[in-house]
């Protein structure tokens, strides 16, 4: 299986951004679903340059929800943006600090693209792999921006029956984060 990821990693590295600047409107898909795994891709126009829309994406904790984050609060949330720093969430649990390493950064190329990989909410008990990318460019002077996240792992694992809320919840972080990138408020 992590092969298998592995694979689309690198197939999502060399097609994400032309299939990024086929998009013209916003569009959410859950694009592949089954017991070992599942995509979730969200895609959009920005009404902003690719330069303020790169700034927004790296200011994860702006963009990303309270209340999918362990200590409620996004503002804990902290993006070290180089290989293998963390996307990680820090606070004081009941007089004693506590952790959570969401992901791991994989790849940074900036104004063009974050990769990170991680099991995001309910994934990180599981078994699982999950690599998410963040993509932004510009095609015919429009500024674009692409989020999928694709998680696998054993059939056994219970991934089908979670698909739908990791793809609500980042579609939710999608409209955040463009939301961000043209009026520099997320909500």
């Amino acid at each position: 299986m992590r092969r298998r990821l592995a694979a689309a990693a690198a197939a999502v590295t060399l097609l994400a951004l032309p299939a990024l600047f086929g998009a013209t409107a916003a569009r959410a898909e859950l694009t592949q679903t089954s017991s070992t795994g599942f995509t979730s891709s969200f895609r959009g126009e920005v009404q902003a340059g690719a330069d303020a829309t790169w700034r927004a994406i790296v200011q994860l904790p702006r963009w990303w929800s309270d209340a999918h984050t362990w200590s409620g609060k996004a503002a804990n949330l902290s993006l070290d943006l180089q290989p293998g720093g963390c996307w990680c969430e820090r606070w004081d649990d009941r007089g004693s600090p506590a952790a959570v390493q969401h992901a791991q950064v994989l790849t940074v190329l900036p104004g063009r693209l974050l990769r990170l990989r991680g099991n995001l909410g309910p994934l990180q008990a599981l078994p699982v792999d999950g690599v998410l990318d963040i993509a932004t460019g510009v095609q015919d002077g429009k500024t674009m921006l692409r989020l999928s996240y694709s998680v696998g792992g054993p059939a056994d694992a219970g991934l089908e029956p979670l698909a739908s809320a990791v793809d609500r919840v980042l579609a939710e972080q999608f409209k955040r984060l463009k939301a961000l990138a043209e009026t520099g408020r997320a909500d």
